[in-house]
Order: structure tokens, then C-alpha cells, then sequence
């Protein structure tokens, strides 16, 4: 499986991302930075990771997603290769026009980290292959603007097409229509999500490791 992480100024979670690739799918990715014009070929997936790409400046993602690097993820995402986009590379996706909608403060006008607990919407994607239908999960949230809003049309498009990858159960940190965590392009070929499905894959980091099963997903779908 050929995946790649991308690196724009203010990401973080970069190393944490390859870590999990690497340590759970056994094929080392590579990196790749903001301004580069072209992708390694072939690739199977690209990740971009969480952070705060150009310190959240004008809106999260907003300029990350004009980066030279995006036109390159655009064109590759209209070829199909697979696209997961985790925090502020959701943040992104959506800035960039790859998923609908966007990303906005949270309704309590706090920065929330914390271990929440999700439902999984949707099971038949590369993504959530090896999880059930309904199953509940706890990823790790941190963020600031992670509050999923749309226009009506679209969130009765994405509720209808079922492209709700997960949910906010128990309670929802940030104030997303639909207690929407996660959604898929039309083809489910991109995940964007709020959640941290990285930092849960290993028991050293604590007794949950239910992000373990989006990254077999992953290596089922395309290794």
C-alpha cells in the first residue's frame, strides 16, 4: 500500500499519522510538503493530518487548502485514489471543495480535547470496512472549530446517500448538525473527520485502540 502524509506549516499530528500507517499497515509512507506540485506515482492513499496549518489564519484550512500540494490531492482525488482527511485536514477538504460543508467554532467557544465516543455510521467504505454497522468507538477530539454546519439540501443529500461515516453519541463536544463527526465524497473514496482515529491505535497510549480498525481498513481496501 503506497500512502503519503502531507506537511503544511502548523501540522502536528504528521508524526502520528506515519506512525500508524507504518505500525499497523507494515508499508512505510512518505512525506510530502505544502508546496510540491506533484505526487509520487502510483499511491493509494493520502493523509492529511491534523494541526493548525498556517496558525488557523482567516479560517482553519483556509489557505492550507490553496496550497501548491492541493491542486495536485484535487487531481488525484478525480482519479480515486483514497483521501482521508483527520481535524484540520478535514478542516481542509472542506475549504478546498473535496467534501461539503464546513468547519466551524465550536458552539461553546472552546477548544475541547477529550476521549469521545462515536457511533459508526457507516460501515461499507475503504475506511470502516472492518468495524460493524452501528458500533460504538472512542477516538481522541482536540479542537477548536469542529463544529459541522451545511445548507439544508446538503445534509438531507448526505443523510439519504449515507455518507455519515460517524457520529457524536452520549453527548456532541461541538454542536454539529446531525451530530456529524465524519463524512464521505459521494464515492467514499474521502473521509474527512474531527476525530483522532491515530492516536488510538496503540494499548502503550491507554486501554482504547479503536482507531485501530479504520488504518486494516485501509490496508483490506488497498494493500
Amino acid at each position: 500500500m503506497k500512502s503519503a502524509v502531507v506537511i503544511f506549516p502548523g501540522s502536528n499530528c504528521d508524526r502520528d499519522a506515519y506512525r500508524a500507517l507504518h505500525h499497523i499497515t507494515g508499508y512505510q509512507p512518505v512525506y510530502l510538503w505544502h508546496q510540491d506540485t506533484t505526487l509520487p506515482d502510483p499511491l493509494d492513499l493520502i493523509v492529511l493530518p491534523g494541526g493548525f496549518s498556517y496558525g488557523d489564519y482567516l479560517r482553519s484550512g483556509a489557505i492550507a487548502a490553496r496550497s501548491p500540494i492541493m491542486q495536485a490531492i484535487a487531481q488525484a482525488a478525480a482519479r480515486g485514489v483514497v483521501i482521508l482527511g483527520i481535524c484540520n485536514g478535514f478542516q481542509i477538504l472542506t475549504e478546498a471543495g473535496l467534501l461539503p460543508g464546513a468547519l466551524a467554532r465550536n458552539d461553546s467557544l472552546s477548544f475541547r480535547a477529550k476521549l469521545q465516543t462515536l457511533e459508526v455510521a457507516n460501515n461499507n467504505s475503504p475506511f470502516t470496512r472492518d468495524y460493524t454497522q452501528g458500533q460504538s468507538v472512542q477516538f481522541h477530539i482536540a479542537h477548536g472549530d469542529g463544529r459541522y454546519i451545511t445548507d439544508a439540501e446538503t445534509l438531507k443529500q448526505l443523510e439519504e446517500e449515507e455518507r455519515i461515516a460517524f457520529r457524536y453519541t452520549g453527548n456532541n463536544p461541538n454542536g454539529s448538525l446531525n451530530n456529524i463527526a465524519g463524512i464521505f465524497n459521494k464515492t467514499r473514496t474521502i473521509l474527512g473527520m474531527m476525530p483522532h482515529p491515530e492516536r488510538v491505535i496503540d494499548p502503550l497510549l491507554g486501554p482504547h485502540c479503536d482507531g485501530r480498525a479504520l488504518f486494516t481498513s485501509l490496508l483490506g481496501a488497498l494493500g
